[in-house]
């Protein structure tokens, strides 16, 4: 991104430049490094403690393993950011640490870092959907769809399976396959991936037994992947959002919009690592997470962006389907009215 951007926000204009927000842009190497010491040694301790616990019960393990999952979430932002190559200055640092995060996440690196940044070109574009992102159809699609992809897409877009079965399957099975599309490097990133965690797999079980090795793994990758998931969602698909076809598509729109700004309660923000200032992370992704919040309070005309609170975050539960003449989400039931 160029040091100055101006950025069309009616009714006012803001200029985002290195004294105005831009100077987050640049990495700080003592703020990484003291994210990585207060994510993952938390995070091996919390291994230990789960290990000690579960020789006493799974139920008395299982609340450790939500505290061990938030510091999971906060260890993924670290291996988003490396992506962006925003967490430290160093491009070799952070491929390094994107590396090894990647594997604590069951997550190829250099492949997440190749969807990841279609992402970010196509966020809230409903004709180049389909990459990094939600099923998500429009009412017109939907009704023009067979029964077949109805019912594969409801049952995809109930929340048990969102939250709890899709999470799992995209970080145990999805990410062990390399997309079609995907460039040899790309390809490479996954084949390497999955040898480091065949090694990982091995030493651990042989370390603490493959039975408790994989109770502990599975169990806390579903609540930090629900968790994740949520997140991803509620940045998307919420009250208010923006989505446009391509040849009205606009990028900044698309980021301070289709993006939301989600204000979670203190300690939520820290395990997610800032993550809610979505509307700055796709404005600009090379500020690093641990900027975000003071990127948006360095500019006053970001209060015009409207936060989604944790309260009203649980209103994306009843969306289904983006409707393109009201440019609201909607629920199945809005499916009556337009029949």
């Amino acid at each position: 991104m160029n040091s100055t951007l101006t950025i069309d926000l009616p009714p006012s204009t803001l200029v985002f430049s290195k004294d105005n927000g831009g100077q987050f842009q640049s990495a700080s190497l003592w703020r990484a490094r003291w994210q990585v010491i207060n994510s993952i040694v938390p995070y091996a301790l919390l291994w230990f403690a789960m290990d000690r616990a579960l020789a006493i019960g799974y139920w008395v393990m299982l609340p450790v393993a939500f505290l061990a999952a938030g510091f999971l979430v906060r260890i993924f932002i670290i291996f988003h950011d490396c992506g962006h190559a925003s967490f430290f200055k160093s491009k070799r640092a952070n491929n390094a640490m994107g590396i090894f995060t990647g594997l604590l996440n069951m997550t190829p690196y250099r492949h997440w870092r190749w969807q990841h940044a279609l992402h970010h070109g196509t966020s809230s574009d409903l004709d180049r959907r389909g990459i990094g992102d939600v099923w998500m159809m429009t009412v017109q699609e939907y009704l023009q769809s067979t029964r077949l992809e109805r019912l594969a897409y409801r049952i995809v877009r109930n929340p048990l399976v969102l939250f709890l079965i899709a999470p799992l399957f995209v970080f145990v099975v999805q990410h062990r396959f390399a997309a079609p599309t995907a460039p040899r490097r790309e390809r490479q990133s996954v084949r390497r991936t999955n040898l480091g965690l065949c090694a990982l797999v091995l030493l651990m079980g042989t370390l603490m037994g493959f039975k408790s090795f994989f109770l502990i793994q599975f169990t806390v990758l579903a609540i930090a992947g629900a968790f994740g998931l949520w997140l991803f969602y509620v940045q998307h698909q919420f009250e208010g959002s923006y989505w446009a076809r391509t040849g009205t598509w606009c990028y900044t729109e698309a980021a301070l919009k289709g993006s939301s700004f989600y204000k979670l309660p203190r300690i939520l923000q820290w395990f997610s690592g800032n993550i809610g200032f979505h509307h700055i992370h796709h404005l600009s992704p090379r500020i690093p997470n641990y900027y975000l919040q003071r990127c948006h309070e360095a500019n006053p005309l970001f209060a015009a962006i409207k936060p989604v609170t944790l309260g009203a975050s649980l209103k994306s539960l009843r969306f289904r389907l983006w409707d393109e003449q009201r440019r609201v989400f909607v629920g199945f039931g809005h499916l009556r009215v337009v029949r």
